[in-house]
């Protein structure tokens, strides 16, 4: 395996990304990094880009492919991504893919693969429809998976557990549609630069980890 781990994460919702990138940051001592984090990170900190970030994201509206790069150059340039990142929800374009590479290029490092989670609309449905949130401290239950100990209450904090509008089965599988739709272009074109790696999203998550783990160190 190269010295630092570099992937890109890609799946519709409820494929098991969260899952699985908790799993691999303490396989590989990698970083998981969101988009969200990259710009809320940038804002915080008060940096140029951040500052940009913060007037499109006040207004409501979607930040240019350009500034969110230039989030993403920014967060790898930090101490603790060293020893490699996983980046999720980035890139969501051609653009941002390609501009990525050259980034990671400019920086001595390059993309180890893509880890594309194969995952069946009613597998998904499955998994976000029975999610259950509390509304008090926003733990996160699974009606089959991860039930709490008593039905609709909060085994920490005794709060109420209620479903999300986004987690409702019609909501999520126009979710998955839209998801589909934006994402195929982006899948072809690492498909086509031999960086894709499909991988089961509708197994069992610790199979899943084992196999991607495998994955990765037989291509060491």
């Amino acid at each position: 395996m190269s010295k630092s781990l570099n992937i890109v994460l890609l799946g519709p919702p409820g494929a098991g990304k969260g899952t699985q990138a908790a799993l691999l940051l303490k396989e590989f001592n990698v970083l998981h990094v969101s988009t969200g984090d990259m710009l809320r990170s940038a804002i915080k900190e008060g940096s140029a880009v951040g500052k940009e970030a913060a007037g499109y994201m006040n207004r409501g509206e979607l930040v240019p492919d350009e500034l969110v790069t230039r989030a993403v150059v920014e967060r790898l340039s930090k101490p603790d991504t060293a020893h490699g990142v996983m980046l999720d929800g980035y890139p969501r374009t051609i653009n941002q893919a390609e501009s990525l590479g050259h980034a990671l290029a400019k920086m001595g490092r390059k993309l180890d693969g893509v880890l594309y989670f194969k995952t069946s609309d009613a597998v998904a449905v499955q998994r976000l429809s029975g999610r259950r949130v509390c509304r008090k401290c926003a733990k996160n239950y699974h009606e089959t998976n991860m039930p709490p100990k008593k039905a609709g209450v909060c085994d920490l904090c005794g709060g109420e557990l209620f479903q999300r509008d986004d987690d409702k089965p019609e909501t999520v599988k126009n979710r998955l549609k839209v998801y589909q739709a934006s994402t195929a272009d982006l899948v072809e074109y690492y498909r086509s630069k031999k960086q894709l790696i499909e991988v089961d999203g509708d197994a069992a998550a610790d199979k899943l980890f084992k196999d991607i783990v495998a994955l990765f160190k037989n291509r060491a």
